[in-house]
């Protein structure tokens, strides 16, 4: 069996991109699972470049038993937030244009989850609002 998992499109315009994520755990949790795949975002509507990584303006979290690490996808994946457990938060970064994506090598703008003690029946709900960067 593996955790019940959702990812919902709410919004993927011309510069931003918006998605909620939830995960009703059964104990197994998620490891590095790629939850945002910025080359499968909708291109520029103006040059047709297709989307390269993203930058995250906000997120707002809760959490319940479990806490989820987000990170930027690389051969090293680089930390963006730690989601702590038990708790819940509404974090703008809108004002500084965002947290970028400053992975090195490797990087291919993802953007990846992973559950830290997880146990049967831990939830989480993950909303991002993402900046998206072309070429």
């Amino acid at each position: 069996m593996a955790d019940a998992v959702a990812t919902q499109k709410i919004s993927d315009g011309g510069k931003f991109a918006t998605f909620k994520f939830t995960n009703v755990s059964d104990g197994s949790g998620e490891s590095a699972v790629a939850k945002v795949d910025a080359s499968a975002l909708s291109k520029d509507p103006v040059t047709g470049q297709a989307c390269s990584k993203v930058s995250i303006l906000g997120i707002t979290y809760s959490t319940v038993g479990m806490s989820v690490k987000i990170f930027f996808n690389a051969s090293t994946d680089v930390l963006v937030w730690h989601c702590i457990a038990d708790y819940s938060d509404t974090l703008d970064f809108s004002g500084f244009s965002g947290i970028p994506n400053n992975a090195g090598s490797g990087v291919n703008g993802d953007v990846n989850f992973t559950t830290v003690g997880h146990t049967n029946t831990d939830t989480y709900c993950i909303v991002l609002k993402l900046l998206k960067h072309y070429g």
